[in-house]
C-alpha cells in the first residue's frame, strides 16, 4: 500500500511549484507585452497553465521560446512569496487596471473569502493558492508547451482568452523524463491512431463530441462492452433498460439538476408543456425500477447492469478526440443492498474489476475518493453519514490488500467512492474503473425494503461502472496500445491475401470457412501487389495475414504471417483455426 501521507505531501508540493511557476510565466509575459492582461493560473495534472486577455496581440508557439527566456531572466530575483490580506475597496484599487482580477476579488468577496495578495518581490497578483518556499531554487526546471485559446471561466459567451501551458518539475532529470514521455505519447495520440486505423470518425454536420464509429471501432466497442457485461452478468447482475428522456423533475429530486444544470441539454416537447432533459445520469432511473415494488430484505442486494448513453453539454473548448465528448457510453450498474452487505458487494465489484484490467493487460492503483470538508455545501448528506461511509471503504480497501491513496475534494457530491486508476504503457495514470457508495439518493427518492423485523430501512446503492466511458475508456486503451490490440479485440483478426486473380475464390471460400468458425475475416484481393498488400495489413496491425498462391490452393497448409515476427509458420487448416479460436476464447494478450 502507498503511503497516503507522502502521496498527498508530495502532490501538494507538486501543485504548490507549479502554480508558482504560473505566475512566473505572468511576470515575463506582462513584462514582454505591458497591455496584456493575466487571468487565472492553475496547477493542473502535470504542470500549470495561464490564462491572459493579450489586446489585439496574437500569440502563438513560435513565441515560446522568447517568454521561456524572459521567465528565466526574471527567476533569479524572486526569493520568496510574501503574502498580505485585503479588503475589496483594496483590491480593486490594487487592480484597477485588471478587469479580470477585480471580478474575481468581488465574487470572493460576496462569498464571504479572505481576499488575499502575493508577491515575489516585483510581481502583485491576486491569489490565495500555496507557492514554492524558495521560488529561484526550486522553480528552475520548467518548459513552456503550447498555446490554446479558452474563455473567461470557460463560458462561451465571454471573451476569448490565450491560455499558455507548462510544465514544471523540481529536478532536471524528472523534466527530462516527461518531456521525453510527452513526446512519445504525440506518437499514441488516439485521435490520429483513430484516424490511421479507420475505427472513429467526427462531422461537422453531427457535431462537435459526437463520434461516429466504423464497423471496426464498433467491433471494438461491442467485445469490449460484451465482456463487461459478462463478468457482472456472472455475478448476478440483471439487465435494464431506460430511455433517454426524462422530465426535469427527475434530476431536481437526485440533486443533479443543482451540480449539473449548466450542463444539461433540455428538450422541449412541441405538443405539450413538459420540459424534458437529455440524461446526464442513469442512476435515478434505476431507481424508479426499484421503486416500482417493495423489496424483502431476503432479495436485496439486486443489481442492475445497462449500457446506455448520456449527454452532457460540454464547452467547445474542452471537448478533445473521444477523451471527452457531448454522448457519453456508460457500462453502468447500481447495486441495492443492506448496510451489512456492502463490503460483500465491494468485494465482488473489485473483483471483475481486477479480472478486467488483468485481462486488458493494465496496472491498477486505486485512489480512495473523499469530500472536502472545508467544501461541506457542495455535497448531499450529513457528515455523520459521509464520516461512516469513507470509514466503510477504507476498510474495503485494506482488507482487499489495495495499492492506495486517498484524495480529498474527489468524491462525488452524493458519496466516496473507490477510483481504479490504471497506468498506461509510458506511465500515465488514468481513472477508469468506479464503484461509488451513495446513502444519498435512496433517502431522497424514498426508496424502502422490509427488514427481517418488519420495518421499513433504506437501501444502500452503490454505483458502479467498469470501463466508465466507453469512449474514454478507448481513447486511453488505443494510446496503451498504439492500436496492437490482442486477438480477441482486433476487428480484423485474420487477413487472406491473394496472389493473383486465379487465387480469389479460394481466398473467398477460405474466408467463409474461418467467418463460419467465429474469426472476424478480411479480403485482400484487389489488384495492388502482394508486398503492398502486406505492408497494408501490417500498418493495420491485423494479427495473422495468409498469403494464398497456387502452393496453398493445391496444400491442405497455410503458410501464417504473425503480426510482429518476420518469419512464416506453417499450418494445416484445422490447427490454424483451433489457434485462433483458443487466443479468442482465452483474450490471450501474446500471440
Amino acid at each position: 500500500m502507498v503511503s497516503k501521507d507522502s502521496q498527498s505531501i508530495d502532490q501538494e508540493y507538486l501543485n504548490s511549484l507549479r502554480h508558482s511557476c504560473a505566475h512566473l510565466l505572468a511576470k515575463a509575459v506582462l513584462t514582454l507585452y505591458p497591455g496584456a492582461h493575466n487571468a487565472i493560473g492553475p496547477s493542473i495534472e502535470y504542470g500549470f497553465y495561464q490564462d491572459f486577455d493579450m489586446g489585439e496581440v496574437k500569440l502563438s508557439d513560435a513565441d515560446l521560446p522568447k517568454i521561456e527566456a524572459k521567465m528565466r531572466e526574471i527567476l533569479p530575483t524572486w526569493k520568496q512569496f510574501t503574502f498580505n490580506e485585503v479588503t475589496l475597496d483594496e483590491a480593486k484599487k490594487l487592480f484597477k487596471r485588471n478587469p479580470y482580477k477585480v471580478e474575481l476579488a468581488i465574487e470572493f468577496a460576496g462569498e464571504g473569502k479572505k481576499l488575499t495578495t502575493n508577491d515575489p518581490g516585483d510581481f502583485l497578483d491576486l491569489c490565495k493558492m500555496g507557492h514554492a518556499a524558495n521560488p529561484s531554487k526550486e522553480m528552475k526546471h520548467f518548459k513552456l508547451l503550447s498555446v490554446a485559446g479558452a474563455y473567461w471561466r470557460g463560458n462561451e459567451k465571454n471573451k476569448m482568452l490565450t491560455r499558455i501551458y507548462g510544465t514544471c518539475w523540481p529536478t532536471k532529470n524528472e523534466l527530462a523524463q516527461y518531456l521525453a514521455m510527452l513526446e512519445e505519447a504525440k506518437k499514441r495520440d488516439h485521435r490520429k491512431l483513430g484516424a490511421e486505423l479507420g475505427l472513429f470518425v467526427f462531422s461537422d454536420l453531427v457535431g462537435s463530441g459526437l463520434p461516429l464509429f466504423t464497423p471496426h471501432g464498433t467491433i471494438i466497442r461491442d467485445v469490449l462492452d460484451a465482456y463487461s457485461q459478462e463478468l457482472r452478468l456472472r455475478q448476478g447482475f440483471q439487465r435494464v433498460w431506460i430511455p433517454h428522456l426524462t422530465k426535469t423533475e427527475l434530476y431536481k429530486i437526485s440533486g443533479h439538476w443543482d451540480k449539473f444544470g449548466e450542463e444539461l441539454l433540455l428538450v422541449k416537447s412541441q405538443e405539450t408543456s413538459d420540459e424534458l432533459v437529455l440524461k446526464p445520469m442513469n442512476c435515478p432511473h434505476h431507481q424508479q425500477i426499484y421503486a416500482a415494488r417493495m423489496h424483502s430484505y431476503r432479495e436485496l442486494p439486486i443489481k442492475y447492469l445497462e449500457t446506455t448513453t448520456i449527454y452532457r453539454d460540454e464547452q467547445a473548448g474542452e471537448m478533445l478526440g473521444l477523451s471527452r465528448v457531448r454522448a457519453i457510453t456508460q457500462d453502468d450498474s447500481h447495486v441495492f443492498c443492506r448496510p451489512d452487505q456492502i463490503e460483500a458487494v465491494y468485494g465482488m465489484l473489485i473483483s471483475i474489476v481486477q479480472e478486467f484490467y488483468g485481462t486488458i493487460g493494465m496496472k491498477l492503483k486505486a485512489r480512495l475518493s473523499y469530500r472536502d470538508p472545508e467544501q461541506s455545501a457542495q455535497y448531499l448528506g450529513s457528515s455523520a453519514l459521509w464520516d461512516t461511509a469513507q470509514a466503510i471503504i477504507a476498510k474495503v480497501a485494506q482488507e482487499h490488500q489495495l495499492d492506495y491513496y486517498e484524495a480529498i475534494g474527489e468524491a462525488a457530491f452524493y458519496g466516496p467512492k473507490i477510483d481504479f486508476m490504471a497506468t498506461d504503457a509510458i506511465g500515465r495514470q488514468w481513472q477508469v474503473a468506479t464503484p461509488q457508495l451513495d446513502f444519498v439518493q435512496p433517502q431522497r427518492f424514498g426508496l424502502k425494503y422490509t427488514d427481517a423485523d418488519g420495518s421499513d430501512k433504506t437501501p444502500v446503492m452503490i454505483h458502479f461502472a467498469l470501463m466508465g466511458s466507453i469512449e474514454r475508456f478507448l481513447s486511453v486503451y488505443l494510446e496503451h496500445t498504439v492500436g496492437v490490440f490482442p486477438v480477441w479485440l482486433a476487428p480484423v483478426q485474420v487477413q487472406i491475401i491473394s496472389v493473383g486473380a486465379d487465387h480469389v475464390t479460394y481466398c473467398q471460400q477460405l474466408g467463409e470457412q474461418l467467418t463460419a468458425e467465429g474469426i472476424r475475416v478480411e479480403l485482400s484481393v484487389h489488384n495492388d501487389t502482394v508486398g503492398k498488400k502486406i505492408r497494408n495489413a501490417a500498418k493495420a496491425h491485423v494479427p495473422y495475414m495468409l498469403v494464398i498462391g497456387d502452393k496453398e490452393m493445391n496444400s491442405d497448409m497455410l503458410h501464417v504471417r504473425v503480426r510482429g515476427q518476420d518469419r512464416v509458420i506453417e499450418y494445416s487448416h484445422q490447427d490454424f483455426i483451433v489457434l485462433v479460436l483458443q487466443q479468442i476464447k482465452t483474450r490471450a494478450n501474446q500471440l
